[in-house]
């Protein structure tokens, strides 16, 4: 009989035991089950790792950040399927599966059963795989700043909500003003840079915030870098980030279908890969790792 592992994050907003035990049940039509339940930062790179070498497919039930642990632990060993269980759970959403646990798990274990498989890319930011993002500067910070914030008694990450304010507290901070602050090797300085690996970027909500519409999970690396914002230039660039419109604007750099891009800042500034603080840096590298993971969808 094929064997899943399912990898739980208990801290992730939207995993609850009852839903634990739907999303078990739902993976039992399609081989047995054995629960592995994270215990804290990093664990699910272990368990991950741990698992490929006994298992047939791997399915993480958390967030997007306990996503890109499993990956980094087993990426290219054993088809993964991923489950909603955060606030945002970009990943199985940009996929296709339904927002509800057991639902989502349902297609997975009817595309394990049927051998249904997709083969994507990944990024890698200076050793670090990422699934979906990755960034230098804005939104790194406000990665950062959320963080700072620290975790609920349960031990969960603050909400979606909580995120959008710190966003729009450090833009309003600042004025709607961001000057260049590094260079992006064969197209110039901007102030910040968003890299996609697929679409969209990410979600507000129900709002999928796409930043470039050439962007795929079966192609390289896409990226988006204002030149400079302003008063005048923010309202418009935003709604082009959000249509996937921003690489039409003169006042942004943008790249797309890449497998290197090569950031060089003025100063060490943040860098995030799928909503993960990974410190500061004065250069980092971004490559595309192409058809790297299978996924069950």
């Amino acid at each position: 009989m094929p064997r899943l592992a399912l990898i739980v994050n208990p801290y992730s907003s939207g995993v609850t035991l009852p839903q634990v035990r739907e999303v078990e049940a739902a993976l039992r039509a399609s081989g047995e089950v054995v629960r592995m339940q994270t215990e804290g930062p990093g664990h699910a790179t272990a368990l991950a790792a741990e698992a490929a070498s006994s298992f047939d497919a791997i399915v993480v039930y958390s967030g997007d950040g306990t996503y890109n642990e499993a990956v980094n632990g087993a990426a290219g060993k054993v088809p993964f399927g991923f489950v909603p269980g955060g606030g945002t759970s970009v990943v199985p959403r940009a996929l296709g599966l339904s927002r509800r646990p057991a639902a989502a798990a349902e297609a997975i274990a009817a595309a394990f059963s049927a051998g249904r498989t997709r083969s994507i890319s990944l990024g890698r930011v200076d050793g670090r795989l990422f699934l979906f993002s990755a960034g230098i500067g804005f939104d790194a910070e406000a990665v950062r700043r959320v963080d700072k914030r620290g975790r609920s008694a349960d031990g969960r990450r603050a909400s979606n909500l909580v995120f959008a304010l710190t966003i729009a507290g450090s833009v309003l901070e600042r004025g709607l003003r961001m000057e260049s602050q590094l260079e992006i090797d064969g197209y110039g300085r901007a102030a910040f840079v968003f890299v996609a690996n697929g679409r969209p970027y990410t979600y507000a909500g129900p709002l999928p915030f796409t930043l470039s519409r050439s962007s795929s999970f079966e192609r390289g690396l896409a990226f988006v870098a204002p030149r400079e914002v302003t008063p005048r230039t923010f309202p418009r660039m935003l709604v082009g980030m959000v249509r996937g419109t921003a690489p039409d604007d003169p006042a942004v750099l943008a790249g797309h279908d890449l497998d290197l891009i090569v950031v060089r800042c003025d100063r060490p500034l943040p860098v995030q890969a799928d909503g993960e603080d990974l410190g500061d840096v004065d250069e980092v590298t971004f490559t595309a790792e192409r058809n790297a993971l299978t996924v069950l969808a």
